[in-house]
């Protein structure tokens, strides 16, 4: 079949979208940078909406409980809210813990609740022997976790974050492994959790255990997702918060006002930027059948949502591409084509076509 590859650029100028290149600040008085480790970015398209020293590696303490926890969740071959017996191994982990004892039992869900809102070390080390046998195994699949979320700066080597050399991200590789976790469902509901009951066989009351993240009191919308601490990291934080339609994830590592300063990084995100519609209405191309006596149009069939500025003009370009001449039988619904959005000639999205 003929193949009619056609790009063309629509300058789109939308009455809410202003001049910025994607992932650099246009009024850097808008947010003074600090000197800490930073990144604010939208959850699910990923646009960098501010960043400053985020590409630095870096230890990130118990922020890697975010790794741990999706990667638990995705992993574990049994049932989340399964009774469990507490491995050895995990008794008297170090550092931030639960105070888990030998032989007792609990939900393997009250795991991941401990893990993620008391930064239970004791946690994180049952977790990773329940799920891959050894902290070893366990760390291999946070690494390919890792690599899903398109994290390819960051190295684990145990579940809980204590400091190792060889252990470290970045600032924008975390964000970029929250927003991947922040899919998951499961995920979702843990960090936003404010307070929550245990199920320990030694405490047959129920141990009421509270979140650590303050902000998801104090802050508008706030639904996650994990502090961290060591004297190597300094204090570091991951948060995450919803308004209207718009999800911002915000890290600060090594920053010792972690609660303040990811407050500023989204309300920054939040004064600045909205979610609009790039997806065209109505269609978009034309084809035509293989004796050519008949058109048919072309368009998208999903809105495409995406963060822009508020209160100015951002260039988008429209490119359509690999639109091929279609049978005598085809009908409303085939696929034929390719939609791509570029933000000042950079590709933000592709987004296939079909017969309208």
């Amino acid at each position: 079949m003929k193949i009619l590859t056609k790009i063309i650029f629509i300058s789109a100028v939308l009455c809410t979208m202003s001049g910025i290149v994607l992932g650099v600040l246009t009024d850097k008085t808008a947010l003074a940078e600090n000197g800490y480790h930073e990144i604010v970015i939208e959850q699910s398209t990923g646009r960098i909406l501010y960043e400053n020293g985020a590409r630095k590696k870096m230890p990130m303490a118990s922020t890697t409980k975010i790794a741990t926890c999706i990667t638990a969740i995705e992993n574990y071959s049994g049932f989340i809210d399964e009774r469990v017996c507490v491995p050895d191994c995990a008794v008297g982990t170090e550092g931030s813990s639960l105070y888990l004892k030998r032989g007792e039992t609990l939900l393997f869900s009250d795991l991941l609740y401990g893990l993620m809102m008391r930064s239970g070390n004791d946690c994180a080390v049952s977790l990773a022997v329940l799920t891959a046998g050894s902290v070893e195994n366990f760390a291999r699949l946070m690494n390919q976790t890792a690599e899903k979320a398109g994290a390819y700066q960051t190295n684990f080597v145990n579940p809980h974050g204590l400091h190792d050399d060889n252990h470290y991200t970045t600032a924008y590789d975390l964000a970029k492994i929250t927003a991947y976790a922040m899919n998951n469902e499961m995920f979702r509901k843990i960090v936003s959790t404010k307070r929550y009951v245990l199920h320990r066989s030694s405490d047959v009351c129920g141990q009421v255990i509270l979140n650590k993240n303050k902000l998801l009191s104090s802050f508008d919308g706030a639904n996650g997702v994990k502090t961290g601490y060591t004297k190597k990291a300094g204090r570091c934080l991951v948060s995450s918060a919803t308004r209207d339609d718009m999800t911002v994830i915000a890290v600060t590592l090594d920053c010792p006002p972690m609660f303040d300063e990811c407050a500023r990084l989204m309300n920054y995100a939040f004064d600045n930027y909205e979610m609009c519609d790039l997806s065209p209405k109505g269609p978009v191309a034309f084809c035509c059948n293989e004796n050519c006596c008949r058109t048919f149009a072309l368009g998208t069939i999903e809105s495409i949502r995406y963060p822009v500025r508020k209160n100015g003009n951002e260039r988008f370009g429209y490119g359509i591409c690999d639109v091929k001449t279609v049978s005598n039988k085809a009908k409303t619904g085939d696929e034929n084509g390719k939609l791509n959005i570029y933000l000042d000639k950079r590709l933000i999205f592709s987004q296939k076509l079909f017969i309208i």
